[in-house]
């Protein structure tokens, strides 16, 4: 009675757990991917996560380093063995028989306990023991799953698995290993250490006929380190407790007639009523005859639902904004080299001793990624373990915001190049000089010297060399260096250039203000703005131009060093250029003037004065008395002096006393002003002609102000003389303008300022297109660095802004493509939507590669891509994968489905993996 308790207790404890387990994996695949609350939902303090064990803790553990070990059919092994494995090996071959017993469990009262006793033979010879029945195969679990890739690649992917397959094949069975004599192994397989209904399927298929018996191929050698000639395990452990090894049991058949029978009929009732199925598919044992009297359990024929189930499609759970992880290794998953390799024995090429890796614990944890992702019929997978071991080799992926995929995938091929690389002391090698050397010569030494410090499974694949060509813009000096890369980022050409609109002012009093909108190296410098202002304004060979920043009708600053980047200036400044004559040396003043005029505020203490319209500039080369500044700036003025036709101003405070423009300075008494112009008059004489007809007094107030300042300074008067500017030669003047002036002059032009770039929010624009071969245009010409990156040539001792030219030397044969969408700088940060038509068969690269070779091939296909939809604050990542037979499917995290290949081109691509044809 007690003990039917405690099992009953134990019972409900594990459901109720297993339950919660399920509720919590609900939500992390559901909610926290919507909701991003992973981190408050879970206790990440915790080791593991739920009652699988999932990792999801921080602190990095690695997965089980024992060996697991399979149970296969021999014949469906060695089809794929010569694949697997780099040599012949034949493993050690093992005759077994086996018996059925029941055995007296004293602890059981009442009870009994049952086992398959094994007798082991080591054979000598292979091919001995002729008459055997059956033979197996015992496998790691790389050579396994390198099997089972095979036998899906050779049935073109359509080696699925049902709904029953995934539960119960493989199946885990606990055997017992015991130390015998002559060569014998004891094994026993015990109803005690196993389930029930693992034992019952154990004994169909090693329960055999008396006169039967079957063959072990052990290829692991797990079971081999036990028999007499090479055991290193101590003989009392073997013959008092014995050894466990649990395997996994798979495509092995329940057969039932003339080949296996059960020794004893209590078991064979047991199976009477249960639902035991063979669960081994005939596709996945390669060209086995299976006899028609085994029964298979057969799904309803649904593709959708099939294909889900096959190998490679396997989905990653979103464990809170992961989805830029996800994209990107599942595109690394479906990479052939690194599946052939992380699915082999790749511990081997482990480096514990690299201080710039992580001892090996990256490579353990993407390489069980890969085999859980690679795992027929898996569910979708927590990549907990894989993304705390990354964490732990940079750091800012520890969190759980949004990163960049391209970021990432930089960092993981960097850290498993560490892991995995196969030298373990790196040799210091001189770089010597180059001059007067063929490139050739040049490149494959540097490619030697690169590879003597640097060989793993990363190199071989995704590492190509490029040639840099640096030129010194006064000697002339060339100096050309090779240097591998793992990926190419290419900008887009709308990147690479910006639109930029100005207006631009003459300083002579000779034109209107025109706005001109201009095309420059996004991440150019002044002089490249002011060059291409030059010619769109036909600036004369006299003069010159200044660029300013306007803010609040005042001059922020001045644009007049050439070195300064225009990546600095957002869209929604607001530029002028002034048209200057050169400056004659220290003989002249530069003169500012900014603009004020009297209005009613809406709040009692808040001044009445209010800056208006664009600051106007003037050289003057001679200042003697405060008129000299009036009459420069009615110059100024003269283009926006309204047309004749156009001056009729009517003053009348009885009529317009409610307007502000109608009020005097001093509130005086009512005045009616008429002006009339004679049309008659000449252009040239309208300012006088208007000043004496108006014959007022109340004109234009000059004072002297400090610059950026927003108070009146010092009054001009118009016949004293000025005093000396604290500023460098220059003059900040701020004038007031009366109402009746503002009525005079086209101030509705003096204000008009655009912004550098218009924005077009609400405008819908055609999409912008671009091939990528453009794109590796505009990647490959010659540009000179920045000033930020000057060149220290050795021939002038000095650093130079050199002009640099890459090109394509040495492709891998991965190559990664990233299209920059992306563009950041101190102010804002924006992605850019230009679709990029790439080629998906042949992208041919013969023209773009200066040093050609007819050993490898410049051509390749597309495999893979990373996408992102959305803005850089609400994006999100998925994945286009090729798989199986030319057929393209979409792995949106957990989320695996089919996609057309004309689907997969879109304005979202941001990663592009490409494999040599």
């Amino acid at each position: 009675m007690n003990r039917r308790l405690n099992r009953f207790i134990k019972t409900l404890i594990f459901s109720l757990f297993h339950s919660l387990s399920l509720l919590k994996a609900l939500l992390s695949e559901n909610l926290i991917q919507s909701l991003s609350l992973h981190s408050m939902l879970f206790d990440y303090d915790n080791e593991y996560d739920d009652g699988f064990s999932t990792p999801l803790a921080t602190p990095f553990t690695l997965p089980n380093d024992e060996p697991q070990l399979y149970l296969v059919n021999d014949r469906w092994w060695n089809e794929a063995r010569g694949a697997v494995l780099s040599s012949d090996i034949t493993g050690v071959s093992y005759l077994t028989t086996s018996m059925f017993s029941k055995v007296d469990d004293f602890w059981e009262v009442n009870e009994h306990s049952s086992e398959i006793s094994m007798k082991m033979m080591r054979e000598e010879t292979e091919g001995g023991g002729e008459g055997v029945l059956c033979e197996y195969a015992l496998l790691l679990d790389w050579m396994f799953l390198r099997a089972l890739k095979w036998h899906n690649d050779l049935n073109k992917g359509e080696t699925i698995l049902s709904a029953q397959d995934t539960m119960q094949d493989p199946f885990s069975l606990k055997i017992r290993y015991f130390l015998g004599k002559m060569n014998i192994l004891d094994a026993k397989i015990s109803r005690k250490e196993n389930e029930a209904g693992t034992f019952e399927r154990a004994c169909n298929i090693f329960c055999v006929d008396d006169d039967g018996q079957f063959r072990i191929r052990d290829f692991s050698g797990q079971i081999t380190q036990f028999s007499v000639n090479d055991r290193n395990i101590p003989d009392s452990a073997l013959q008092n407790e014995g050894i466990l090894l649990e395997l996994q049991l798979y495509g092995l058949s329940h057969m039932t007639k003339g080949r296996h029978r059960v020794k004893d009929e209590t078991v064979v009732d047991q199976f009477k009523g249960e639902d035991f199925f063979w669960t081994g598919s005939p596709k996945m044992n390669g060209s086995i005859n299976i006899s028609a009297d085994i029964r298979v359990d057969c799904q309803p024929s649904n593709s959708l639902y099939r294909e889900a189930r096959a190998m490679g499609l396997t989905g990653l759970l979103n464990l809170g904004n992961t989805c830029f992880m996800n994209s990107a290794v599942q595109c690394l998953v479906h990479t052939p080299k690194f599946v052939d390799y992380f699915l082999g024995d790749f511990k081997k090429d482990l480096n514990f001793e690299n201080p710039l890796g992580m001892n090996g614990k990256l490579a353990l944890a993407s390489g069980d990624l890969f085999r859980k992702l690679w795992t027929p019929g898996a569910r979708p997978v927590a990549p907990s373990i894989f993304k705390s071991a990354l964490s732990a080799f940079a750091p800012q992926f520890s969190g759980y915001n949004q990163q960049d995929a391209q970021e990432f995938l930089a960092f993981l091929l960097d850290g498993l190049h560490e892991d995995l690389n196969r030298v373990k002391c790196k040799p210091y090698i001189e770089v010597k000089d180059a001059d007067n050397i063929p490139d050739n010569e040049v490149a494959d030494e540097h490619w030697r010297n690169h590879l003597a410090r640097n060989d793993s499974i990363i190199v071989d694949v995704c590492q190509g060399q490029f040639r840099s060509k640096l030129v010194c813009p006064i000697c002339k000096k060339v100096s050309i260096t090779f240097d591998p890369f793992m990926y190419v980022s290419l900008p887009l050409p709308s990147t690479t250039m910006r639109t930029m609109t100005l207006t631009v002012l003459s300083t002579d009093g000779s034109c209107m203000p025109i706005p001109v909108t201009v095309t420059v190296p996004k991440f150019g410098k002044c002089e490249d703005l002011v060059k291409a202002v030059s010619v769109a304004c036909s600036l004369r060979d006299d003069e010159t131009l200044l660029l300013a920043e306007v803010y609040g009708s005042q001059i922020m600053h001045f644009l007049d060093k050439p070195s300064d980047s225009i990546d600095l200036l957002r869209d929604s400044d607001q530029l002028v250029a002034y048209r200057l004559p050169k400056d004659s040396g220290d003989s002249s003043y530069l003169v500012v003037f900014m603009h004020q005029y009297e209005h009613t505020p809406m709040y009692k203490y808040v001044d009445n004065w209010k800056k208006f319209g664009i600051p106007l500039l003037a050289r003057m080369s001679d200042i003697s008395k405060g008129s000299d500044i009036r009459e420069q700036f009615l110059k100024l003025l003269s283009p926006f002096l309204m047309s004749v036709e156009d001056v009729f101003v009517e003053y009348d405070d009885a009529q317009t006393s409610g307007s502000e423009d109608s009020r005097t300075k001093d509130g005086g008494s009512s005045v009616t002003i008429n002006v009339y112009v004679n049309s008659e008059v000449e252009d040239g004489d309208v300012n006088s002609v208007v000043e004496d007809d108006l014959n007022v007094r109340d004109d234009f107030h000059f004072s002297l102000v400090e610059e950026h300042s927003l108070l009146a300074g010092t009054p001009i008067e118009m016949n004293e003389p000025l005093p000396s500017p604290r500023s460098c030669r220059k003059y900040t003047v701020l004038v007031t303008w009366p109402n009746k002036m503002m009525n005079l002059y086209d101030t509705a032009r003096l204000i008009s300022l655009p912004e550098i770039c218009k924005s077009s929010l609400f405008t819908k624009r055609p999409q912008e297109s671009v091939s990528l071969y453009k794109c590796l245009d505009g990647f490959l010409k010659e540009e000179p660095l920045g000033p930020e990156d000057m060149w220290y040539c050795p021939k002038c001792k000095e650093h130079r802004q050199a002009s640099k030219k890459l090109d394509l030397w040495r492709l891998p044969e991965i190559l990664v493509i990233h299209l920059k969408r992306f563009s950041y700088n101190r102010f804002s940060k924006s992605k850019l939507g230009t679709f990029v038509d790439f080629p998906v068969e042949d992208l041919d690269l013969t023209h773009y590669i200066v040093h050609r070779t007819s050993e490898v091939s410049e051509r390749y296909s597309l495999y893979a891509i990373v996408n992102h939809y959305g803005s850089l604050s609400g994006g999100h990542y998925t994945a286009f994968v090729q798989h199986g037979q030319n057929q393209w499917y979409e792995f949106d995290d957990s989320h695996v489905s089919p996609v057309a290949e004309e689907q997969i081109k879109t304005s979202a691509a941001y990663v592009l993996f490409y494999r040599r044809i």
